[in-house]
């Protein structure tokens, strides 16, 4: 099973043959985590620092608000396919947000911390 950064990473390189269409809206990966949550699987450390990316949005946005994190791109971007790829622009600033190896290259978090120790 891939790990959230290497699907994330997998999608971009082909977003409508893993989306079904160039949206943002369809992105959203709350199916991804309803799956999770079925399977009774337990976030993994990806998963839990993905978990900032919302409020990581609000503050680089500058706003307050309830809307999920695909609807702010939204509406600061021209339309879906224009908003879907500056997800992954802001995607890959908020990895480098720490300026830390610990979410670089395949594996992300896991990898890195694992190599740490």
């Amino acid at each position: 099973m891939l790990d959230l950064y290497s699907l994330i990473k997998k999608i971009k390189k082909a977003p409508s043959m893993y989306l079904g269409q160039h949206s943002i809206i369809c992105l959203q990966l709350s199916g991804y985590s309803v799956a999770k949550h079925e399977l009774g699987g337990q976030p993994t450390e990806q998963e839990r620092d993905f978990m900032e990316f919302p409020e990581w949005i609000r503050k680089r946005f500058n706003i307050q608000t309830s809307q999920s994190w695909a609807s702010i791109i939204l509406f600061y971007s021209e339309d879906e396919r224009k908003a879907l790829d500056k997800f992954f622009q802001l995607f890959e600033e908020f990895l480098s947000r720490n300026d830390s190896p610990e979410t670089i290259g395949e594996g992300g978090l896991e990898s890195e911390q694992k190599l740490l120790t």
